[in-house]
């Protein structure tokens, strides 16, 4: 059998964002049993219809890596009760159809969400809010379990980097559920 690919997308452009700490525990987690790859997706451009055909290169190089993967696992910071912009608009790449044949590249596939922040909310509006965006776009999200991460904070190490001990359970119930998640839709 085929290894499961897991593509990761991390709702922060920063080196060191939290959330990116936060997928390579998961990817640690995660380890030999799937391919786990982050997509990095800097220099994409913002959306824009008068240079969506052909698309830009740094769009179609995202989009054959998001074809290739069995599921997506979303890590996003919270922003003002939302989501990043910079995720919306990759999000806006993704879900417009390739060419006139070639469907959207989101759909039908199986997502996860995960979120981390210093502050007291865990991500979770913005979480709610994502779903609602994948789910329109015929993503199969596992809602169960999601994991919202406050006080962030409070997990960091002497140098400032992210060292999961309360949550750390938590990001390995989800590591696992969503690998039988991805396994059921194959």
């Amino acid at each position: 059998m085929e290894r499961i690919r897991i593509s990761a997308i991390v709702g922060s452009l920063r080196k060191d964002s939290l959330n990116l700490q936060l997928a390579l525990a998961a990817k640690e987690l995660i380890g030999d049993r799937a391919a786990f790859s982050i997509i990095d997706y800097h220099d994409i451009p913002l959306m824009n219809q008068d240079i969506e055909f052909p698309a830009p290169e740094s769009v179609k190089r995202v989009r054959d890596e998001v074809k290739s993967s069995d599921g997506i696992w979303f890590f996003t910071p919270e922003y003002n009760h939302f989501f990043p912009g910079v995720l919306k608009n990759l999000i806006d790449w993704l879900s417009r159809p390739v060419g006139k044949t070639e469907p959207r590249v989101l759909a039908g596939k199986p997502a996860a969400i995960s979120g981390i922040t210093p502050g007291m909310s865990g991500t979770g509006l913005a979480q709610d809010h994502l779903v609602t965006l994948i789910s329109f776009l015929d993503m199969k999200v596992m809602n169960v379990p999601r994991l919202t991460i406050p006080n962030a904070l409070q997990q960091l190490d002497k140098d400032g980097k992210l060292e999961l001990k309360a949550s750390l359970p938590f990001l390995e119930k989800q590591a696992e559920a969503f690998l039988d998640f991805i396994a059921k839709q194959k």
